[in-house]
């Protein structure tokens, strides 16, 4: 029988699941990143279904308890997340500038600023 935080992550997780799989078939995202997101997605369906399994994987770790191992694991995958994230950003904030310099050159004309009297 399934606990009332087990059903309400359960259905969250299918909610999620079929999120990745819409923005897979609508081409938004990648097939790699769907397979990650799917495989974290469903590694959290088996934690949620099994606990046991946690537990297992937790004292294979030398870790006390299987909740331990998902908060360890889930800070470690979200701080690469984020640099990935932050990387992505700053890829972007140089091709903008280098996009900017280019217009600038190609157009040196000052623009006209009409000022109010």
């Amino acid at each position: 029988m399934l606990t009332s935080i087990q059903l309400f992550l359960l259905l969250f997780i299918l909610f999620a699941i079929s999120r990745v799989y819409l923005r897979l078939r609508e081409k938004v995202l990648p097939p790699k990143a769907a397979f990650f997101w799917f495989l974290i997605w469903f590694s959290a369906l088996i934690g949620i279904l099994l606990p046991a399994t946690t537990s297992r994987i937790a004292s294979f770790f030398g870790v006390g308890r299987g909740v331990d191992i998902i908060v360890y694991i889930s800070l470690a995958v979200g701080f690469y997340l984020i640099f990935r994230i932050y990387v992505v950003i700053e890829d972007i904030k140089n091709e903008i500038t280098f996009l900017v310099r280019q217009i600038a050159l190609n157009n040196p004309h000052k623009p006209k600023i009409k000022r109010k009297k």
